[in-house]
Formats: C-alpha cells, sequence, structure tokens
C-alpha cells in the first residue's frame, strides 16, 4: 500500500504514466504492512506542508487508500462504495470527493504506487533468461496473491464495460508498463533478438513491426491472467516453472 513519503501526485490530476523504469518505493512500511503517515510529503490537494493540517489531510488520504485496498479484498469491486470507504478511513464522503473522482480512481492510485515497486524487475539492467524468470515469478506472485494485484483484476474487469476505466488502465499503467518490460525482456534475450513473426503495435515495436520479446512476453503473462482471470486458479510457483520451462532455456 502507499506510503507519505516521496512524491506524491494529486489524484484528480491527469496521472503520469508509470515510468518506463519503475520509481523507487513511495517509503517505508510498518510491520504489517499498513501504510505509515509518519513522514508526509509532496504537493496537491491531500498534500503535507509539514503543518498540524497537512500532516491530518496525508493521514487522511492514507487511510483512505488502505481502507480501499482492504474493502476491494472483503466485498468486491461491486460491494465497494464511497460511503463505505469513507466510514472505514474514518473520514467525510466531501474529504474523499476531494481528491478523487470516484472508487475506480482511489484503486488506481493503489495499483501504480503499489506496482511502483511490487513490479520493479530483479535487476535494474536485466541481461539474461535467469532475470527473466525472476520477474515472470514477480508478477505471478503480484497478480495471484498481493491486494495490488487484486486491484489491478478488478480494474481490469471493469475496464471490459466501462471506457474511463479502460483508457484510464492502459494510458496511465498498462501501455508503459509493457513497454517497459518488452525491452527488458529483449535485453534478456541478447543481440538479435528483435525480429520476429508477429506484429506488435504497442509501445516496444521494432522498425519492422515485430519484436520476438513482445511474442514471448505475451507467452509467458497471458497464461497467469487467463488462470487468475478466467480459470481462478492460483499461481503456485510450480505453475510458473512449467510455462517458463517451456518458452526458456536454463
Amino acid at each position: 500500500m502507499p506510503t507519505a513519503t516521496g512524491p506524491q501526485r494529486p489524484p484528480d490530476k491527469d496521472r503520469p504514466a508509470i515510468a518506463a523504469q519503475p520509481r523507487p518505493a513511495t517509503g517505508s512500511r510498518s510491520v504489517d504492512g499498513r501504510a505509515s503517515a509518519a513522514t508526509p510529503a509532496g504537493s496537491g490537494s491531500g498534500s503535507s506542508t509539514g503543518t498540524g493540517s497537512g500532516r491530518r489531510s496525508e493521514a487522511a488520504r492514507l487511510a483512505v487508500l488502505n481502507a480501499a485496498d482492504d474493502l476491494l479484498v472483503e466485498v468486491g469491486f461491486e460491494g465497494l462504495t464511497i460511503e463505505g470507504i469513507a466510514a472505514a478511513a474514518g473520514v467525510a464522503k466531501q474529504t474523499i470527493y476531494r481528491w478523487w473522482k470516484s472508487k475506480v480512481d482511489i484503486l488506481f492510485d493503489n495499483l501504480v504506487l503499489d506496482a511502483a515497486t511490487a513490479l520493479a524487475w530483479p535487476s535494474e539492467t536485466p541481461s539474461g533468461p535467469a532475470d527473466l524468470r525472476a520477474y515472470v515469478h514477480r508478477f505471478a506472485a503480484f497478480l495471484g496473491t498481493e491486494p495490488a494485484g487484486q486491484v489491478l483484476q478488478a480494474l481490469l474487469g471493469h475496464a471490459q464495460l466501462d471506457v474511463r476505466t479502460a483508457e484510464l488502465l492502459h494510458g496511465g499503467f498498462l501501455d508503459e508498463l509493457r513497454a517497459r518490460d518488452i525491452a527488458h525482456t529483449r535485453a534478456c534475450l541478447g543481440p538479435g533478438a528483435g525480429a520476429g513473426s508477429i506484429s506488435d503495435t504497442g509501445p516496444g515495436t521494432d522498425e519492422s513491426g515485430t519484436d520476438e520479446a513482445a511474442v514471448l512476453l505475451d507467452a509467458l503473462l497471458a497464461p497467469l491472467y487467463h488462470r487468475a482471470l478466467v480459470l481462478r486458479r492460483p499461481l503456485d510457483a510450480a505453475f510458473v516453472d512449467a510455462l517458463l520451462d517451456q518458452h526458456l532455456s536454463s
């Protein structure tokens, strides 16, 4: 869950896409995994300026983000309401609407902040199949067990019915995440890994319009999404290893 340290984005503004290389963690966590408001910082509607009022605002903002995560796990996306989040966070609904337009925006902020750390590659400069294997295991753990992974699942489902959610999710998170992952996958494959036989029109496409790294990345991640979203089965390490063994040399 998000923490109080590090730069904070005003939630009611257009959100920048996740950086091509994940941002550093936005702060430390307490031992129970809850976000800490010990060192508020940043700018925007919910940011702290070092005053008592600023610290209270930042604490309230973090309480809302944490409450949204917890309630999503408990009641699901359809059962999640602004009223419920406000009650769980101990704030007024008006406080929430100062910072976010809807529950989708709250969940999206949680996703981007948590994924910056949870979906970081094991190495900032991956260079071999071992790095790719480690990242796919990390992605599976994120999607299958972490609260932010459940947020991603919920937003992916809602995006099938809501155009704004789809645009927010792709333009603010998924497209840049994919571009970064394709680039890192290409680095893991080594020289000559640019040309492939299947077109990729998204970020990361090479000049010929094909990309072996993009094809491989799809082959590795698509079964994880299918198993989590469609089959509703666990993404255990044995399944991930079997998937990787089919596509990568050891």
